[in-house]
């Protein structure tokens, strides 16, 4: 019994965030989050991956303004759109945690459509990935498919 109960104690929680790998907003922003993640809590994988696929994610990617999608591993459950966002600024720490907090005060109705602002426009802001750059080693490790 204490051997379950320490094991879980120690056991890494993972995210995955799935992604809108022809994104060239969400492609820098999966870069970044894989150098502001020290504690290597989050795993990245693409909308259009296999493993999106599976889990019947692949609709996320609409190009008219889809939304990154963060599985929580150790349950199942699924994270969208700003409550996406707060999980994943809490799982940095500090001071995204603080950030996380800050937003998590306005409605969830107001944070879903600041979030539905920026998808809809993230092919203006920083374009479509026509060819993947490299990924370093650290963000190899961590992508699935």
């Amino acid at each position: 019994m204490l051997r379950e109960v320490l094991g879980a104690v120690f056991l890494r929680m993972t995210l995955v965030l799935f992604f809108d790998g022809e994104c060239g907003f969400c492609t820098r922003s999966v870069r970044k989050l894989n150098r502001l993640d020290r504690k290597g809590i989050v795993d990245f994988a693409p909308l259009q991956g296999t493993l999106s696929k599976e889990l019947g994610l692949e609709e996320f990617a609409d190009k008219r303004g889809g939304t990154m999608v963060i599985l929580q591993e150790s349950d199942g459950q699924r994270f969208y759109k700003g409550d996406a966002l707060i999980l994943l600024g809490k799982s940095l720490g500090q001071p995204w945690a603080i950030l996380a907090n800050c937003f998590a005060v306005f409605p969830k109705a107001l944070r879903d459509a600041m979030y539905d602002f920026v998808a809809k426009n993230r092919y203006l802001i920083a374009g479509k990935n026509d060819a993947c750059g490299l990924p370093d080693e650290r963000l190899r490790e961590r992508m699935r498919d």
